[in-house]
């Protein structure tokens, strides 16, 4: 039975084989004058019984609810649907070859940026590791000693990180939804989703970056038992520049995406996220890298830099505010999307907190910690954004659909039984062959010999996948949770996951590494070893080398 109050869009009917009918609303703005028609029919999701018949059916168990559009009355059985005059915009139903191909191409250049992030902390690691072992720290740690003194920037990297997924992956998958709603079509309105979007990203990320600074101030005082302020600006403008400019450069890559996937008929949801995270991690931690190391080599003599940098951005928070103000696409988000992006920076900063400690007790713990939290992060964003984009397709905000409810069974929210289950196992399978790649190429660039074993790929294995799947049965729960509460999940929902991704991601990782040390496995024993290996391949004695005088122009 259904009931009709008012007639303004078309609708979309979803049908089985058993001509059960369920109305999906054409436009999903969650306005009740737009979308008023509601459903009391329901449907078992992911049958064996589907039926191939009419628009885009037959396929895959999962996902293959046949969908017409309708603008009347009509029967599911034939091919368009209806009536006269329907109209309405299709649900495209993918293959999984298509979502397979469409995720892993940027899923393993994402794994790519993950492995460049890490090797980047493990020379920092391992540079200041020989700190206690030879004479050749002044030269060697010459760029990343600003680590070895500041260790609170430690703190910041899951956060900055985060950010990639609390802003960039968020606009990611607004722009991903509006793609597949079918409003992405005119040339005025893409400039001015983009513009809002990009402007939006700025705020947020000068704002938060800030709070994240302040965090690392604090945590670190209460740690270090001392409060230096000259470091304390070192790492808020660096956090700062870091966000801002990361962001920027992201945000403009994720809009070319999204406009490509539009042209070529793909699904952004699949590339986006991924792709925004292939060169998030690296170009972050490059540029955190390169901010406060050049700050530090004259923050005794100039340190009016860093009230310089700060001061610049706050100036620039205003225009940034304005633009979003009288943007329509952005408005509510700016006074709306800032629980969740601070509550995932606080969530990131206990990872933070994970990384400060086990860097201490684990030597290689930096090189795997980025890739298995980006990995996590990536493959959670998927599946977030395709919900989100299905859920504004099949229903109107503030309404589960019939096909799925809030609390699933583990086994069916991730294996067979809800419609988004299909590429959640996929990304579980896809994560198995990535992270064994992603730590032998890691391990291998890092130690310039490959020495991990199966303790280490068993123990790394086990709560890789552990992380994968609370991930994804975690983005379930929140999601539908979000839509049942008016809560647009394309806002909000990606934010928590990653941020909950680094935390588990980094939580897991110490605990296997410290598995590893009890049974006699630890990795990453041969760092200390690193420069006698030098010094004996130069034929130098570790002892009598200043590399600073000598040999800076050749390793330089």
């Amino acid at each position: 039975m259904m009931r009709y109050v008012r007639k303004v869009a078309p609708l979309q009917v979803q049908c089985d084989g058993n001509d059960k009918l369920s109305v999906l609303p054409a436009s999903t703005t969650g306005s009740l004058s737009s979308i008023i028609t509601t459903s009391v029919a329901s449907s078992e999701p992911d049958r064996g019984d589907l039926r191939d018949g009419g628009v885009g059916g037959g396929g895959d168990d999962d996902e293959h609810n046949v969908v017409a559009t309708a603008a009347g009355g009509g029967k599911c059985a034939g091919g368009g649907g209806g009536g006269p005059g329907g109209h309405g915009r299709e649900i495209k139903q993918e293959k999984w070859w298509e979502t397979t191909l469409q995720i892993s191409i940027p899923f393993f250049i994402a794994g790519i940026g993950t492995i460049g992030a890490g090797i980047i902390l493990g020379r920092v690691e391992a540079r200041c590791a020989l700190d206690s072992e030879i004479a050749l720290i002044n030269f060697i740690t010459s760029r990343w000693k600003v680590f070895h003194h500041v260790t609170e920037l430690f703190i910041l990297v899951p956060a900055l990180l985060g950010l990639k997924g609390n802003l960039d992956m968020c606009l990611a998958s607004r722009l991903s939804t509006q793609s597949n709603l079918g409003n992405m079509s005119s040339t005025r309105e893409i400039i001015h989703m983009i513009v809002g979007n990009i402007a939006l990203v700025q705020v947020q990320a000068t704002v938060a970056a800030f709070i994240v600074s302040l965090f690392a101030m604090g945590v670190g005082a209460a740690m270090n038992g001392r409060f230096l302020f000259d470091h304390a600006m070192l790492l808020t403008a660096s956090s700062m520049f870091t966000a801002t400019s990361s962001c920027f450069v992201l945000d403009f890559v994720l809009v070319a995406v999204i406009l490509l996937s539009n042209k070529f008929k793909m699904n952004p949801d699949n590339l986006a996220t991924p792709l925004a995270a292939s060169i998030g991690d690296v170009v972050s931690i490059s540029l955190l890298s390169f901010i406060a190391s050049l700050l530090f080599e004259h923050l005794d003599t100039h340190l009016w830099i860093t009230f310089v940098v700060v001061a610049c951005y706050f100036i620039l928070l205003p225009f940034w505010v304005f633009l979003v103000f009288r943007n329509k696409y952005t408005r509510p988000v700016l006074t709306t999307g800032w629980v969740p992006v601070l509550s995932a920076l606080f969530i990131s900063g206990l990872g933070g907190l994970v990384l400060d400690k086990a860097v201490e007790v684990f030597k290689g713990f930096v090189v795997f910690q980025p890739i298995i939290n980006g990995i996590g992060g990536n493959l959670v964003s998927v599946q977030a954004s395709k919900i989100s984009t299905m859920l504004h397709q099949s229903s109107i905000i503030g309404i589960i659909p019939p096909h799925a409810k809030i609390f699933e069974m583990p086994w069916k929210a991730l294996f067979k039984g809800v419609p988004y289950a299909k590429t959640a196992r996929i990304l579980i399978l896809m994560s198995i062959p990535g992270q064994v790649l992603f730590i032998f190429v890691a391990d291998y660039i890092h130690m310039s010999e490959s020495t991990i074993g199966a303790p280490f790929v068993l123990s790394y294995m086990l709560v890789s996948l552990i992380q994968v799947m609370l991930l994804l049965y975690i983005a379930h729960i929140i999601i539908h949770a979000m839509w049942k509460w008016k809560i647009d999940p394309d806002n909000s929902a990606i934010p928590y996951l990653t941020a909950l991704g680094d935390l588990l991601g980094s939580s897991l990782l110490a605990l296997a590494f410290l598995f590893l040390q009890s049974i006699g496995h630890a990795y990453g024993e041969t760092i200390e070893e690193f420069g006698s290996a030098i010094a004996t391949t130069m034929s130098f004695s570790p002892v009598d080398i200043d590399l600073s005088k000598n040999f800076a122009p050749k390793l330089a």
